[in-house]
């Protein structure tokens, strides 16, 4: 990748994206302090421990969201400052909305009243779902953090994993996160395995644009599909071992030429509201760009 390109992402970044994004440009990509990360995550918190304002964009209003969280965890993870302190804060949080079974609602009713994502559905069941329980609890076991709700919520996240038979590229995403860190790392790799051998058989990743092969999920808007970098973002990711180099490559050269003319790239799913895809936007040009660079692209 040409460092044309980083100019034309650095260009988009500044013209359109959240102060959020900028401040996570500038610490990925120009060496500054995550201070300025630190900062703009703060303005996003809720006196309960967790985060809301749109966050994840999609779920608007101010009240706190396990998706946020989610959201805020990554941001965190990317400038390694998840600290016994602030896990606390988060996992009391996580501990007073979470189920019974110790996973988390994917969308908790309290965001009833404020605008959201059409597919950002009331969650009121009894049990827990891996959407972003798997992912929360990779990233708390990549930071080295022990609370009483991980435990609780990593017994939830093998046996839902486990029970999967058929499923949708945005929980593999969650489950692959959770089995990418967890310490038990013999089952996890066991359980990769598994998921692969599901992911291919069932046509839930698309190798080439249009790929004749790729099993589009109800629900899913046009153009909406999951290539091989969105399973593993890195190349240290047990879902690596599902492709092959050439595979790999190929998706790599795709995500590459994606990048629009402006410098930014887009996200595949549907945009609901105009307000939230310039913040997409910034997100998924950031990163595109930490895809790149972990397999050498940049």
């Amino acid at each position: 990748m040409s460092n044309d390109r980083l100019i034309r992402a650095e260009h988009f970044v500044w013209a359109t994206a959240r102060v959020l994004e900028q401040r996570r440009f500038q610490y990925l990509f120009q060496n500054a302090d995550p201070d300025g990360v630190l900062a703009a995550l703060a303005s996003y918190e809720t006196p309960d421990g967790g985060y809301g304002y749109a966050l994840e964009p999609d779920g608007r209003g101010p009240v706190s969201q396990p998706l946020h969280v989610d959201f805020a965890l990554r941001v965190l993870d990317d400038i390694g400052v998840i600290t016994p302190a602030t896990a606390d804060r988060i996992c009391g949080y996580l501990d007073g909305v979470s189920r019974a079974d110790g996973g988390l609602p994917n969308v908790h009713p309290n965001i009833r009243d404020y605008p959201r994502a059409p597919w950002w559905e009331l969650d009121e069941s009894a049990s827990g779902s891996l959407i972003p329980t798997a992912n929360i609890a990779g990233l708390l076991h990549h930071n080295g953090i022990r609370h009483p709700w991980l435990d609780r919520a990593t017994q939830f996240c093998w046996a839902a994993i486990d029970a999967i038979e058929q499923t949708h590229p945005y929980v593999i995403d969650n489950c692959i996160a959770f089995l990418d860190q967890v310490p038990d790392r013999e089952r996890a790799e066991k359980t990769a395995d598994r998921l692969g051998t599901l992911v291919r058989d069932n046509g839930l990743v698309a190798l080439t644009p249009d790929d004749p092969d790729y099993d589009r999920p109800a629900g899913y808007a046009a153009g909406e599909d999951h290539y091989p970098y969105d399973y593993a973002a890195t190349p240290e990711s047990l879902a690596r071992r599902w492709f092959s180099d050439a595979e790999f490559d190929q998706a790599l050269d795709h995500l590459a030429a994606t990048q629009a003319e402006d410098g930014g790239w887009s996200v595949s799913w549907l945009m609901w509201t105009p307000a939230v895809e310039p913040e997409w936007r910034g997100w998924a040009t950031v990163r595109a760009l930490r895809t790149l660079r972990s397999f050498n692209r940049l």
